[in-house]
């Protein structure tokens, strides 16, 4: 199903990226489209973080599963690595495989806001002219477009993934009360 939603959104993105040369539609539409819902996704994820309390971001829903505060940290480096596959280096004080290692409600938070704000600016450095060219995302060969698309994908499963993990808690997701 995630496979025939992306293919979908990728047509229609791409529908809209020719339709831009015809209809004067701004050259970075597609980049900005995403960027715009990612930034309302991300900022639910960091709304869900911030409720969580401190002893929460160890909670589980079972073994061999992500606690919460594990899950904010896989998206915050998955950011980075997407962004780097994009052919975007991360700031020179973000090391991706020390992430996981990173503690506290706070430094979580902050790590996630911080790779938040790298990949809101990848998403406005890429260029229109780029996003059919093939780039190898290590599982995959795909599209900039696709990788584009993926981060998006990526950050929405794994908010989906937290509204679990906060109703599980008797959380509200803050944005639906």
């Amino acid at each position: 199903m995630k496979i025939k939603n992306l293919i979908i959104t990728s047509i229609t993105l791409f529908t809209l990226n020719f339709l831009s040369a015809q209809i004067n539609i701004p050259d970075n539409i597609t980049q900005k489209t995403i960027h715009d819902i990612l930034k309302v996704n991300q900022n639910h994820i960091v709304q869900l973080a911030e409720a969580f309390t401190e002893e929460q971001y160890d909670w589980r829903p079972m073994d061999g599963v992500d606690s919460a505060g594990e899950a904010i940290l896989h998206i915050a480096s998955t950011n980075y690595a997407i962004g780097l596959r994009l052919g975007f280096a991360p700031p020179d004080d973000v090391f991706i495989m020390k992430i996981p290692e990173i503690k506290g409600k706070e430094n979580i938070i902050n790590a996630f806001k911080k790779s938040n704000k790298y990949i809101q600016d990848v998403l406005t450095e890429v260029k229109t002219k780029n996003l059919l060219n093939e780039i190898d995302m290590g599982f995959a060969k795909m599209s900039t477009l696709e990788g584009l698309l993926t981060i998006l994908e990526h950050n929405t499963e794994h908010k989906g993934q937290l509204i679990a993990y906060a109703r599980s808690n008797n959380i509200t997701p803050p944005w639906s009360k």
